[in-house]
């Protein structure tokens, strides 16, 4: 593990989303990646570019877009633009089960245009979601009832938490944060 005080690194492509999330401890760095990566790592809610990537970079650093490279300032000239970026990891960082998160993250940006409500009535992520619960249950000695059903779980938890007819595209880290409280509140856990 090294570690750096201050990173300075032209990435490659092929290793810029594995270059974000290593195991290097440093204060601030600042990179270059292809365009349309650094803007997805910059990128807010709302914008085209929000995704996945954005918001688990953004939960674990505060990301800013620095400025734009031209391909014509590399010889021989790459076929794409370059951005560079400044990452400074937050210190401390948020007290939040990044496995939790990011199940949770990686099922709600699976079709961000589709609501909460639509995006968890997957039979896949229905599934998954039912099992980790009735584990969750069998150790905490919870009695599931006979009736018991999943889908209308998840409909409830999304209902009362607000989010029920929000989309991924438009929710910030503190929506998330709420939305990941509210259904382990309620004994479902992504991980």
């Amino acid at each position: 593990m090294l570690v750096w005080q201050i990173c300075l690194i032209r990435s490659l492509l092929l290793l810029s989303s594995s270059c974000c999330y290593t195991d290097l401890f440093f204060r601030c760095a600042v990179l270059m990646f292809q365009r349309e990566f650094a803007l997805r790592l910059v990128a807010k809610p709302g914008d085209k570019l929000y995704c996945r990537l954005s918001i688990n970079t953004q939960l674990l650093a505060r990301v800013d877009h620095l400025m734009k490279v031209g391909k014509n300032n590399f010889r021989p000239p790459p076929k794409v633009e370059s951005s560079v970026v400044r990452i400074e990891p937050k210190n401390p960082p948020p007290p939040i089960n990044f496995q939790e998160w990011d199940g949770l993250v990686r099922i709600t940006f699976v079709r961000k245009n589709k609501t909460l409500s639509a995006a968890f009535k997957s039979s896949a992520v229905q599934r998954l979601l039912e099992k980790n619960y009735r584990i969750h249950c069998s150790v905490h000695n919870i009695i599931i009832p006979e009736d018991f059903s999943i889908a209308d779980k998840i409909q409830q938890i999304l209902t009362s938490t607000g989010f029920s007819d929000k989309r991924a595209r438009s929710m910030d880290i503190d929506d998330f944060i709420r939305l990941l409280h509210g259904f382990n509140a309620e004994g479902i856990h992504f991980s």
